[in-house]
């Protein structure tokens, strides 16, 4: 493997470790901070998903373009922004890097480093909601690549993040690499494995239904 692939498929695996670990390991602090409040514990995971992905971005960004998220090498891949040579090595980097992320988790927070998630999240609503979220991460990272402003990716996505956690039903997973992490962690961050599924594939949905929307709004800058 050329020494520059190796650097881009590192930076997405430590990015994602760092993303999963900051959503599951703030989610596990806050229900101990905050055991009677579940309404604080959100806010408290939210703020610390937020500012881990806002940093991550900006740290990442020049190495490997910062994905972090099955869902946007698709879609960089289909707007034409990607090659689609990387893209299933992408994807394999974020999915082990999400895997990771949880066991860190679980880990750091002196837990056993695998425990299956119980949390059921199956719900029609909260599929819908992961079609809002992703479409809405989607739309947000590719419309400021078009339009020439990438060095606002970090804020705008960490903002959309934050935000996403309240507005959406199933508090904006929108990331395929994260829900697969999340169902090795039983806490609050947690899916349980039978729900992943459904949560991926309305990501995928949302995805979908992004690109083109993204290609007729935003042309694309030569």
């Amino acid at each position: 493997m050329p020494e520059v692939q190796a650097r881009r498929l590192a930076a997405e695996f430590l990015g994602t470790l760092l993303l999963v670990a900051g959503v599951i390991g703030s989610g596990i602090m806050a229900e101990r901070l905050s055991p009677d409040d579940v309404g604080l514990q959100l806010f408290q995971n939210a703020a610390a998903t937020a500012g881990i992905l806002y940093v991550i971005i900006l740290v990442f960004m020049p190495v490997s373009g910062a994905s972090f998220n099955p869902s946007v090498t698709l879609a960089a891949w289909a707007l034409g922004h990607f090659d689609r040579r990387e893209v299933a090595p992408y994807i394999a980097a974020q999915i082990s890097g999400g895997i990771a992320g949880a066991v860190l988790a679980n880990l750091m927070f002196d837990l056993d480093a695998v425990e299956w998630s119980t949390k059921e999240r199956s719900d029609p609503n909260l599929w819908l909601g992961e079609v809002v979220a992703t479409m809405g991460l989607v739309m947000v990272i590719f419309a400021l690549v078009r339009t020439e402003r990438i060095d606002r990716i970090a804020a705008a996505v960490a903002a959309y993040i934050g935000a996403a956690y309240y507005f959406t039903s199933s508090t904006s997973f929108a990331n395929p690499a994260v829900t697969i992490g999340r169902m090795f962690s039983d806490t609050f961050a947690g899916i349980e494995p039978s729900s992943a599924p459904m949560f991926v594939g309305m990501e995928l949905v949302g995805t979908a239904l992004a690109v083109p929307l993204i290609g007729w709004l935003f042309l694309r800058a030569e």
